[in-house]
């Protein structure tokens, strides 16, 4: 069990699934790491939550996006970062690379799965299938530590638009 010291903390981060009405899931692929994920950062100090989804989404992006709902909070157990998950929509805006994002791609529903890390396709799956329910999960940076990727049960219904 970790001791709690006056240093330390948590980061709390933002993202959004974005899906449009091909059922395609905006994604972008860090320039760090070469991972793809749907676009999020670290939310600012000073920064109300949904102008921080809607800053990094943008930046990330080149589209501007209002937050719909939140659909889970998933914690990076190694790295102590929180994340927070909001399904939205879009507004404006055209695909474009930055300095964070190699590229950006509308993927099919069907290939989120092959083409992301479980940790991070989870929360893809956990907006489009989990209609009454918030999800929270911990991972370890790759996998879904608690509950399982696969375990729909009390946190909502599956959707027939992206079975699980």
């Amino acid at each position: 069990m970790t001791t709690v010291t006056e240093t330390t903390r948590h980061s709390v981060s933002v993202s959004a699934v974005v899906v449009d009405e091909e059922d395609r899931v905006l994604l972008i692929r860090r320039h760090d790491n070469g991972e793809w994920q749907s676009p999020g950062g670290i939310l600012e100090l000073d920064e109300d939550i949904h102008a921080g989804v809607r800053r990094e989404v943008l930046e990330e992006t080149g589209y501007s996006v209002e937050p719909q709902r939140l659909t889970g909070v998933y914690k990076n157990m190694p790295l102590g970062v929180v994340a927070l998950v909001f399904l939205c929509q879009v507004l404006s805006g055209d695909a474009r690379p930055s300095e964070e994002t190699s590229d950006v791609a509308w993927v099919p529903l069907l290939d989120v799965q092959s083409r992301m890390t479980e940790a991070f396709a989870v929360r893809v799956l956990d907006a489009i299938t989990l209609t009454d329910h918030v999800a929270i999960r911990a991972h370890d940076g790759y996998r879904i530590i608690h509950p399982p990727a696969t375990e729909v049960g009390d946190f909502g219904q599956k959707s027939s638009r992206f079975p699980l």
